[in-house]
């Protein structure tokens, strides 16, 4: 729900520098330090993109799309979601088709992703379209009543699910998960000769944002790099996500039988903590498709994202309950599925004509390119599927690290 990979950005569009900032955030924020102290700035992105009223993904405006600040592979076109819809039918097809089908979506804007699945599933006349229930999940409520008219206007308002799952829920479906981890609170650290410090967020005496360096404030950052083999050079920084755990059990609480997909740029742990390539950690900030490394700026007016530790997934996957299908990437994924009938049934549907031929053809480009979505990861986990489950969309895929 975040980002592109940098090497995508449109040209002609707005300064960046007049998104401005939030204001009254960014007082309370620095209210908060001056009378407690120093902050994390794992809680400094928290109030930055969720503070109620304020934060980035907070706003009425949703920050994807082409008049936004970053696009992301549903708004590139439809397809994309058509892709995501015929790997839930595989997974549908491998559990003998219950009905019904609930998937549900955190992150979920105002339903471009869920257009282009439902779409894609009434286009191949998917017998998984009479089943599923569509249940958006979003951190600002506003946004769904956007969503509720998009997928009206499309036809399928009849399968949507409104609200969260209840407490007690027990389900059978998917959950689907589009660049949502990126955007999870992160710790920064940076290592010293004499052991890991953790750069919390202070302000000096004009008032300004800046890193102070601290103790980390939790032994589950060490412990982490630690886990995962990795000492950082003198003035290496990196991140950590410590909420991997909460947000994976949270979102697939309620999912007795059935997958969770999650679709991030993302890179194993001696790529992501690499002081050569990596020097000050994959930390970013997008805003008017610019991107720029100062998450000082614009508070509560620019995205912050940081790419996804995949061992750490995989290890808070496996915590939660959830047992790994399979892993591919972008490119993979859209070379697998986007092919035969399903670029035919593209083509063939609204916008249809030399146009239309011409944005899927651009559009799958910018998919399947390596360098950019095309690199993102796909990693599919499941919980109380048949034993050895295997979907086709995945079948490119070398086998999951251990």
């Amino acid at each position: 729900m975040t980002s592109m990979e940098p090497g995508y950005r449109r040209e002609a569009l707005p300064d960046p520098e007049t998104v401005g900032e939030d204001e009254a955030l960014v007082a309370a924020i620095r209210a908060e330090i001056r009378s407690a102290g120093p902050i994390t700035f794992a809680r400094f992105m928290q109030r930055a993109l969720y503070e109620p009223g304020h934060g980035y993904y907070r706003r009425p405006a949703p920050g994807p799309g082409r008049e936004g600040d970053f696009l992301t592979a549903p708004e590139t076109h439809p397809i994309f979601g058509a892709v995501i819809g015929r790997l839930l039918e595989q997974a549908w097809n491998v559990m003998d088709r219950p009905a019904p089908f609930v998937v549900t979506e955190p992150g979920a804007g105002t339903g471009t992703l869920a257009a282009g699945l439902l779409g894609g599933l009434r286009a191949l006349g998917s017998p998984l379209l009479q089943a599923i229930r569509y249940r958006p999940v979003e951190v600002e409520p506003g946004r769904l009543d956007t969503l509720r008219a998009r997928l009206a206007g499309d036809g399928h308002d009849g399968h949507l699910a409104m609200g969260p799952p209840p407490p007690d829920a027990v389900e059978t479906g998917a959950v689907v998960a589009n660049e949502v981890l990126d955007a999870l609170p992160v710790h920064r650290v940076i290592g010293r000769p004499d052991g890991l410090r953790e750069l919390l967020v202070d302000v000096d005496e004009a008032g300004a944002f800046r890193h102070a360096e601290a103790p980390p404030t939790t032994a589950e950052l060490a412990a982490r790099l630690a886990a995962e083999r990795v000492e950082l050079a003198d003035g290496q920084v990196t991140e950590v996500c410590l909420e991997l755990d909460d947000w994976l059990g949270g979102a697939t609480r309620h999912l007795a039988r059935g997958i969770l997909v999650l679709v991030d740029y993302a890179a194993e742990p001696a790529d992501l903590h690499d002081a050569r390539t990596r020097p000050s950690g994959s930390l970013r900030a997008f805003a008017r498709h610019a991107v720029g490394g100062d998450p000082f700026r614009h508070v509560g007016r620019q995205d912050l994202t940081a790419t996804v530790d995949l061992q750490a997934v995989r290890d808070a996957a496996a915590r939660v309950g959830l047992v790994p299908v399979g892993e591919t990437t972008q490119a993979e994924l859209v070379a697998t599925l986007a092919t035969g009938d399903l670029t035919q049934a593209s083509l063939r549907g609204p916008g249809a004509g030399l146009q239309g031929a011409i944005d899927l053809r651009s559009a799958l480009a910018r998919l399947l390119d390596p360098r950019g979505m095309g690199g993102f990861r796909v990693l599919v986990f499941g919980r109380g599927l048949p034993d050895e489950a295997r979907l086709d969309g995945l079948r490119r895929l070398r086998e999951t690290p251990r």
